[in-house]
């Protein structure tokens, strides 16, 4: 035999007929008589082992059999290939050793537990099988992110976390007392300040933390949440779909490539994610995303999710998450929206040339009832135009006067977006609430761990 191979239980398949050594955790174990499985994960995967008592000494049958849900152990075995276990290996055992030993009952037992009970105890909750999925998928997505931005030429570009003004909507802002001096916000989007890279470096992307002082308890929305938000100069409102949908496209393919294990593990219909990777997403104004929802309220077809009692929108209102989840599901890709009123989009947008009325603009909504995971558009470009809109808003003009100097000096027209890393993450695992898919989740009713 050779000599055990330090490893990791995803590389176990190239070690067939091998001895290996690993460290790992329980979670968990039957067995009876002369026979112990004891299933095992170290962080890259899952694995079964064996322990046969005429294969080890006493002491360490015995060592297997009191082992706790998840003790730390170290583990030397032979890799054995088996196509019915998880993985194509199972592991027969020839010597184990326990790292430490527990204090204390675990608290997360193989029995059904609540949602707040698993939250309360994230920090463990992280271990066990879904949330393992979800963030690896996390992970999948982020990877997959820098890559294609940096293939297409774009740089990193970070944002501040401070700022001194609202993006967009006052109300949502966390507020900081600068020492009793003055007043600074958690920043809502990095958006800004991306527009004064686009036009330093042509293309760049901001990717970090983002904060909402939301009261809202709704299964899309945290508090703090991580978003990606590119900027192109010159670029316009079609680029700026295009861009978004050749973007969105990728990152699915990327999972559907790398994540099978995952994705298996969460039960997920990958067919329901093909016309994603695929590309080709609609596209329809806003005029006529009220037309697709009038006929589905009027015909009955609703979404298993959607109350009977939903009321058409009134052309100049926004769009709520109902009607948000009756567009998505007339599709069977993500649909992207455009021309939304200018009256009820953000000051920065430019309007359309053909309507006044209506804003460059575009949101791209998943199917499957996740809504909105895209918002873009084409950013006004000219200084008199902006200037106008800010002070139109209530908004000091002197906060935005850097923003304001991005148009007295070269300016070209300009587009860009934002994507929320969770909501998209919830709809490709097909989970139902966005808290699980960051690590530790900020709420109105969630601070800790």
């Amino acid at each position: 035999m050779n000599p055990s191979i330090p490893t990791r239980i995803a590389d176990l398949p190239r070690h067939i007929g091998q001895s290996v050594t690993m460290t790992a955790w329980l979670t968990d174990k039957n067995g009876k008589g002369k026979l112990q499985f004891l299933k095992l994960r170290d962080g890259s995967g899952f694995v079964q082992a064996t322990v046969f008592r005429a294969e080890v000494s006493d002491e360490v049958f015995e060592a297997a059999k009191r082992l706790s849900q998840e003790q730390s152990v170290v583990i030397v075995g032979e890799v054995r290939a088996d196509e019915r276990a998880p993985g194509g290996v199972e592991l027969s055992v020839r010597d184990l050793s326990a790292v430490a030993e527990p204090v204390g009952e675990y608290p997360i037992t193989p029995k059904e537990h609540g949602t707040e009970f698993l939250m309360d105890h994230r920090h463990l909750w992280l271990r066990h099988r879904r949330p393992w999925a979800i963030l690896r998928v996390r992970d999948c997505v982020q990877r997959a992110i820098a890559d294609f931005f940096h293939d297409q030429g774009f740089i990193r570009f970070d944002a501040p976390f401070f700022t001194p003004n609202a993006a967009e909507d006052t109300t949502e802002l966390f507020e900081i007392d600068l020492f009793g001096e003055s007043t600074a916000y958690l920043s809502q989007t990095g958006q800004l300040h991306a527009e004064a890279g686009a036009l330093a470096f042509g293309k760049v992307y901001t990717f970090g933390p983002t904060f909402r002082a939301e009261k809202s308890k709704t299964r899309r929305h945290l508090l703090e949440f991580w978003m990606i938000e590119p900027e192109v100069a010159p670029s316009d409102h079609r680029q700026n779909m295009n861009l978004q949908e050749a973007f969105v496209s990728s990152l699915v393919r990327r999972v559907l490539a790398e994540c099978g294990e995952e994705l298996g593990l969460l039960g997920r219909d990958v067919s329901k994610l093909a016309g994603a990777a695929e590309g080709k997403y609609p596209r329809v104004t806003y005029t006529e995303a009220l037309s697709i929802i009038r006929t589905h309220i009027e015909s009955g077809d609703l979404p298993p999710n959607v109350q009977p009692d939903v009321q058409p929108v009134l052309w100049g209102d926004d769009l709520g998450a109902p009607h948000e989840t009756i567009v998505g599901h007339h599709f069977d890709r993500p649909v992207m929206i455009e021309k939304y009123p200018a009256a009820i989009k953000a000051f920065y947008m430019q309007p359309d040339p053909q309507d006044a009325r209506l804003a460059l603009c575009d949101d791209m909504i998943a199917p499957e009832g996740y809504g909105e995971i895209i918002g873009g558009s084409e950013r006004i470009h000219d200084y008199e135009l902006l200037r106008s809109r800010i002070q139109a808003q209530g908004l000091p003009l002197s906060a935005f006067e850097w923003y304001l100097d991005l148009r007295r000096y070269g300016s070209v027209p300009h587009a860009g977006f934002g994507m929320g890393l969770e909501r998209v993450i919830a709809w490709i695992c097909g989970i139902d609430h966005i808290r699980e898919a960051i690590p530790f989740p900020r709420m109105l009713t969630r601070m800790s761990p």
